[in-house]
């Protein structure tokens, strides 16, 4: 489907960039200006929580991917799929339908909310699982690399040999920015990220209506 094709009753709004550009802020702000946020990554820690998965990935990998609470181990997970593209694919493959089935729900409550004024789509992979058919527009959050390794290593700890793990596994960046429909750019002051983010979602709506 194009996004032409697109009927909803609100914009959605999908968020790409780099890991570390910010798009966690941007989504922030959004959601001060009266949008929804659908966050792909909570969502799927919380599929890691469900006795289904949890039973799957014990089976495919063993127990050493359980934490001392019998939760899984996202780390221990992460050590095996980032450096195995075909255990990558196994994992999305479980986790990307019901994934899919809970956005939507939470789409359809949103549309339905009359206090939503547009409903934004979070997920690290937004191109790369087709997440991007569901949105209006697309958002590039764009920041120097040295910059997001400095905030990966501050907030998660990973060094540049994790952040290239990772990064290698998703498109490249500047195809997701060269297709975008607008770019922000996450280097200085967060009132000045909130400038370019109102004025992004102005356009956003004024499309819309």
């Amino acid at each position: 489907m194009s996004r032409a094709q697109l009927k909803r009753n609100k914009p959605v709004l999908g968020l790409v960039g780099g890991i570390g550009a910010g798009k966690t802020s941007v989504a922030r702000i959004l959601k001060t200006l009266g949008a929804a946020v659908i966050d792909s990554d909570r969502l799927a820690h919380e599929e890691f929580r469900d006795p289904e998965v949890v039973a799957t990935l014990v089976r495919w990998w063993g127990g050493g991917i359980r934490s001392a609470d019998g939760t899984i181990d996202r780390k221990a997970v992460a050590e095996v799929v980032f450096r195995s593209p075909e255990e990558i694919e196994r994992l999305e493959g479980l986790l990307y339908p019901r994934l899919a089935a809970r956005r939507e729900a939470l789409i359809a409550r949103y549309e339905a909310d009359p206090a939503v004024r547009a409903i934004v789509l979070d997920a690290p992979k937004l191109y790369e699982a087709g997440v991007d058919r569901l949105c209006h527009a697309v958002v590039f959050v764009d920041a120097e690399r040295e910059l997001r390794l400095q905030r990966v290593a501050a907030a998660r700890g990973w060094t540049e040999v994790e952040l290239v793990l990772r990064e290698n596994n998703l498109e490249p960046l500047d195809k997701k920015k060269a297709i975008a429909d607008y770019t922000v750019v996450n280097h200085s002051s967060i009132a000045e990220l909130r400038r370019e983010i109102e004025r992004v979602f102005a356009s956003v709506l004024a499309r819309f209506s």
